[in-house]
């Protein structure tokens, strides 16, 4: 998607894009290479995120705030950390009015995303976490509260953000949701992506909520991603099609 956006904006192909695998313990090294070979930055995704913003050299306020970066721009010798994903999320969703209850399931670097763009747009947010250690603690640094035995039918606004379903499992059995129980006037959001909706999403929008899966947050995050580093904003709407392709 974003070599299809590179390409509609005239910039390919002076600009690529291109998958690079690395194992966490040769992160640090392999990230000090890439200016020399005329990368501009980096996205990193799981399990990078945090390890990415602590080699940085300077972070941008939502980077800093979430704990974790998703997105590297390389500054001559300095690395500056960016994320996102928060404002990836705001801008699937369309709008979160303030007072807004939400739901957000995990407490990984996704789910610190979520939360904390979440809060910032004024919504009422609770946890839920399948160890409630971890929800604990990033409600204490971020703000929320934790739910144990949450009710579907009880929020405006659900956001799985946790691993759940992530490698082809059923997340319905791994999650606290009753499907019976969403209902119309929900937006129900699954940042897990594959070719075809999530359970979580059929059920959801069987019962008339609306839906929005995780290959629309890849796009916007994506584009506001590639906005940073070429200083020029891509279409959504090109971006879409080239990853609904993939």
């Amino acid at each position: 998607m974003q070599n299809a956006a590179l390409a509609d904006l005239g910039l390919a192909p002076e600009w690529s894009y291109e998958a690079i695998d690395i194992e966490p313990a040769d992160l640090v090294a392999r990230i000090g290479e890439l200016p020399a070979l005329g990368f501009a930055g980096v996205n990193v995704t799981v399990p990078h995120k945090q390890a990415a913003l602590a080699l940085s050299d300077h972070a941008g306020e939502a980077a800093a705030a979430i704990g974790a970066a998703n997105t590297l721009v390389f500054e001559g010798k300095q690395i500056r950390a960016e994320n996102t994903d928060a404002p990836g999320l705001i801008d699937a969703l369309g709008q979160v009015p303030a007072g807004t209850t939400a739901l957000v399931l995990g407490a990984g670097g996704a789910a610190r995303a979520v939360l904390w763009a979440l809060a910032a747009e004024g919504a009422v947010v609770s946890v839920w976490n399948r160890t409630p250690a971890r929800a604990v603690a990033m409600v204490a640094e971020l703000g929320g509260s934790v739910k144990d035995n949450p009710e579907t039918d009880s929020y405006d606004l659900i956001v799985n953000a946790s691993a759940a379903g992530l490698s082809g499992g059923d997340a319905m059995a791994e999650l606290p949701i009753d499907p019976n129980r969403f209902r119309p006037g929900q937006t129900v959001v699954d940042m897990v992506y594959g070719s075809e909706p999530s359970a979580l999403l059929r059920e959801a929008a069987r019962a008339g909520a609306r839906t929005v899966d995780g290959l629309e947050i890849l796009v916007c995050q994506g584009a506001r991603s590639l906005e940073i580093w070429t200083g020029r904003k891509p279409s959504l709407e090109v971006m879409r099609k080239a990853a609904s392709r993939g």
